[in-house]
């Protein structure tokens, strides 16, 4: 008997020997329930790797086109406050912004309506605020209002100086010495 040959008391045929032989000496393959890959399945695979791949593809540039819009709306935010600081010369201030994430960033802090208004500045926008003076104090001496009350101040104050604008522009129109048009039309 040798050691390939069932004990005595089994019989088996010389075709399970060969089916046996062929499952203990046949190559381990990756593939689903230990069967080699069919190149059916790995067609599919690369092709669902390149549908991926064009799909990353495309939500980065949709990430890169936002990241430069996000971009363009902080350089406008900068010259914005920029222009506004130099509306209120008396009273902008720059401060420097103390703390180990602060980095060279500084709160740029005015008076507007008679409202205290502040914003942080980053380093990279600081040359944009050349007009406004520097104070070495701290930005803790300037009181810092809450962002949700600080944009109802900025809106409420812009509603007023439209009212204003319109009181003004009535006031000229009569003050021309012809009467107000009816309403309605001519």
């Amino acid at each position: 008997m040798t050691a390939m040959e069932p004990q005595t008391g089994t019989h088996t045929s010389g075709r399970d020997r060969e089916g046996l032989l062929r499952r203990l000496v046949r190559p381990r393959r990756s593939g689903p329930a230990g069967r080699p890959p069919e190149p059916v399945d790995r067609l599919r695979l690369e092709h669902e790797l390149a549908v991926s791949r064009l799909r990353l593809a495309r939500w980065q540039q949709y990430a890169d086109a936002y990241e430069r819009r996000l971009g363009d709306a902080e350089r406008e935010r900068a010259h914005l406050l920029a222009w506004l600081a130099a509306l209120h010369p008396a009273s902008a201030v720059l401060t420097p912004l103390t703390g180990p994430d602060q980095e060279g960033a500084h709160r740029l802090c005015l008076v507007a309506g008679g409202w205290h208004l502040s914003w942080r500045i980053p380093p990279g926008d600081l040359a944009l605020f050349a007009h406004v003076p520097f104070r070495a104090e701290s930005a803790a001496a300037h009181p810092v209002p809450d962002l949700h009350d600080q944009g109802a101040l900025i809106r409420r104050h812009v509603r007023l100086l439209a009212m204003e604008g319109v009181v003004q522009a009535g006031l000229a129109g009569r003050a021309g010495g012809s009467p107000p048009a009816p309403p309605g039309g001519p």
